[in-house]
């Protein structure tokens, strides 16, 4: 009998506690030693097909259906590259301090959101615990006052957004150009009134990350762990910048690979591959090829690749964080979770500057200038590095996208951790549920968004069936 005859599959689906819908496959022979174990994206959205022939006005807010946890990324990736198709080099200050306002509520509010509820259960539990209190109703009846946290500090992010974009959930706010309002004096103080409170949140947050990876760290730092490259949006000054900078990739030895590199010109350096077992795609860095090119993109690779934080808070932390490898790029999978906490509070600081900020009320909204018919947007999505490629024609109509989103960026890095995750706890043991959810927390470091994700290069299989009306197949037709 061939070894092929002799594998079992053993499959995770679907894998929870992530925003999107997506399986795990492993391949396991008969003395359970994983033989191979895949990511799976199962989920299909179309959105490079849907914008075809729609006026570019209307990108920022369609593009942003993509997802409900986070639509504000997309919504602003899309705006800054319309902003360049309709001329508008540089924002009015007004325009670009309500834009990052509003960028800066998002990242908090989805920072809170996967902490809290998404993985706390695993950090406060362990990840062998039983299902059934291992989650985020476990959390709120054990840990009640920090379920509140995470409550008050997603809700207080939603505001944010709900006073710069018009609606928590797919806004309006942003334009070709700028903005479409100002914050008042009333909505300033409104969030003025609880930034202490917030403050002291974040940072209750990030003791408890920094604190569970520091005491965990023998059993963390190999779990699902790799070196790797990383890459993020830099500020000119090396700054770390969620709204705006140019592209600066590094290896797992802190080398440059490229730096301050204009997006506009991202597929002189970035391709992407596509593989037959899942929707979503592979990209690498050109330069070095498929095989070694591949990188990690999100908070980990944020606070790996900046130079610092301009924020005192957040830049303490990070330099406690850098410190625990030495400065050298950290490249423990878990260690994700520490970095996200990190941002958390940089986005606080920065929202209580902004808030204090007169700038804020002006009346100077929208700005234009020579009409190009090709842009790229990019933002730091809190999943990580977000690109939004466009051509716009005479008629003002789109006929060319292609986005290569944060999930999508981290793929190849998830892969690997669902991988080395199975071989090491999974291989020569009875697989059960708590063995099964280690490879979902090694998912679940990276924050993925599945929905985002997915979307076809070429043609994408159609399946039709027929029941009848006692459930039988009457026919079947594939689309290849």
């Amino acid at each position: 009998m061939s070894t092929k005859q002799t594998l079992k599959r053993v499959v995770i689906d679907p894998v929870t506690r992530v925003e999107g819908h997506g399986k795990v496959s492993l391949l396991l022979d008969d003395k359970n030693v994983v033989r191979q174990a895949r990511m799976h994206i199962v989920e299909f959205r179309g959105f490079e097909r849907f914008i075809l022939g729609r006026p570019y006005w209307e990108v920022p807010v369609t593009v942003q259906r993509l997802c409900g946890i986070c639509p504000v990324s997309h919504h602003l990736a899309a705006a800054k590259a319309m902003d360049l198709i309709v001329g508008a080099d540089t924002l009015p200050p007004t325009a670009e301090k309500m834009r990052r306002l509003m960028h800066y509520g998002q990242m908090l509010q989805s920072h809170a959101l996967h902490f809290f509820h998404l993985v706390s259960p695993d950090l406060l539990f362990g990840f062998d615990a039983d299902p059934a209190i291992r989650n985020v109703i476990g959390v709120a009846r054990k840990f009640p006052d920090l379920a509140v946290q995470g409550v008050m500090l997603r809700k207080y992010g939603q505001e944010i957004i709900k006073a710069t974009a018009g609606k928590k959930i797919h806004g309006t706010g942003a334009i070709p150009g700028g903005i479409n309002k100002n914050l008042s004096v009333a909505e300033r103080d409104a969030f003025l009134k609880d930034v202490d409170r917030m403050m002291d949140w974040s940072r209750g947050a990030l003791k408890v990350a920094k604190d569970y990876t520091v005491e965990h760290l023998e059993t963390l730092a190999p779990f699902g762990s790799f070196d790797s490259n990383h890459l993020s949006l830099i500020r000119e000054d090396g700054a770390m910048d969620l709204y705006h900078g140019n592209l600066r990739a590094i290896n797992a030895g802190g080398d440059t690979i490229f730096d301050q590199v204009d997006y506009q010109d991202y597929t002189d350096y970035i391709a992407e591959e596509v593989r037959p077992w899942s929707y979503m795609k592979f990209p690498f860095i050109k330069s070095l090829g498929p095989e070694n090119g591949w990188y990690r993109v999100g908070p980990l690779a944020r606070v790996n690749t900046c130079d610092f934080i301009d924020t005192p808070e957040a830049e303490a932390a990070r330099q406690e964080f850098m410190a625990l490898t030495g400065n050298k790029p950290n490249n423990i999978t878990m260690a994700y979770h520490w970095a996200r906490m990190i941002e958390l509070l940089h986005s606080m600081e920065k929202i209580v500057a902004l808030l204090n900020d007169p700038d804020l009320q002006g009346t100077d909204l929208v700005a234009k200038g020579d009409r190009r018919e090709e842009a790229v947007g990019l933002i730091e999505a809190p999943r990580g590095t977000l690109f939004h490629h466009y051509k716009v024609n005479a008629d003002d109509q789109v006929v060319m996208c292609n986005l290569i989103v944060s999930t999508t960026n981290n793929n190849e890095p998830m892969n690997r951790a669902v991988a080395g995750v199975a071989r090491d706890y999974l291989s020569g043991n009875e697989v059960t549920e708590p063995l099964l959810n280690h490879i979902e927390v090694a998912i679940r470091a990276y924050d993925p968004c599945l929905s985002c994700a997915t979307h076809a290069m070429g043609r994408m299989p159609l399946v039709v069936e027929l029941f009848g009306a006692d459930g039988a197949l009457l026919d079947r037709r594939v689309k290849e």
